[in-house]
């Protein structure tokens, strides 16, 4: 499924800017400008890092991610030898460090299955999950420049032994302090009924503002706009 968003150049991976973007909208249900291919400041999508990792490395039992750089088309990605502790780097700078540790699963339909399930969980959290959290504390993030930046998660399984998983979202939690804050996104894996796992994701915010109901809904409404034209 991954085959269309990136290129093996000798031991380096590329990322276009049109299959960053492609994988964004197409994939993972994502319309961040950063991920348009006309954007001044084109970034890759975190998930299509998370979801080469996986292909690659296979499911472990824990394993914890932190996105340390942009990637953009410039990026020439080096994925070292499997190891504990790792980092996918670009010119020598780490992009993204991974630690896993634990059982470790090949299968190919879980694989398959978490990178699907999660990339959609993971999409859909602007507006969904970020304005709601957030106007409960009465703040939202400013519509002229919204920063929200993905910076790591983590992902746990009980049994890992399990042939596909789907994502239950679990409550989300949100403190801030002055214009910056932080937003913890939970989910749930269910296997057949029953809880085989749980995990995190981290979002940093920035020019966290107050609460004004017309911006949040002239806001959603031009994200729902760029959904329906892109």
């Amino acid at each position: 499924m991954l085959t269309p968003y990136y290129q093996q150049n000798a031991e380096f991976v590329t990322i276009t800017r049109e299959q960053g973007s492609q994988f964004a909208k197409k994939v993972a249900d994502d319309f961040n400008p950063l991920h348009d291919a006309d954007a001044k400041k084109f970034c890759v999508p975190g998930d299509l890092l998370f979801s080469l990792v996986l292909s690659r490395y296979g499911v472990s039992e824990n394993m914890y991610f932190k996105f340390e750089g942009m990637v953009d088309e410039t990026s020439q990605l080096q994925f070292p030898e499997a190891a504990d502790e790792f980092a996918v780097t670009s010119n020598e700078k780490v992009m993204l460090s991974v630690k896993r540790d634990g059982a470790t699963s090949q299968c190919p339909t879980l694989i398959e299955s978490l990178t699907k399930n999660y990339v959609a969980f993971s999409g859909t959290t602007f507006p969904h999950m970020i304005v709601p959290v957030m106007g409960e504390k009465e703040v939202m993030i400013n519509p002229a420049r919204p920063m929200v930046i993905y910076e790591s998660m983590a992902i746990h399984f009980d049994d890992i032994n399990v042939k596909s998983v789907e994502l239950e979202t679990d409550t989300p939690e949100f403190e801030y302090e002055g214009k910056r804050g932080k937003i913890i996104l939970k989910f749930n894996f269910i296997s057949e009924g029953k809880k085989v796992g749980r995990g995190e994701k981290h979002m940093l915010v920035s020019g966290i503002k107050a609460y004004d109901q017309q911006s949040i809904d002239d806001l959603i409404a031009y994200y729902n706009e760029r959904k329906a034209t892109l």
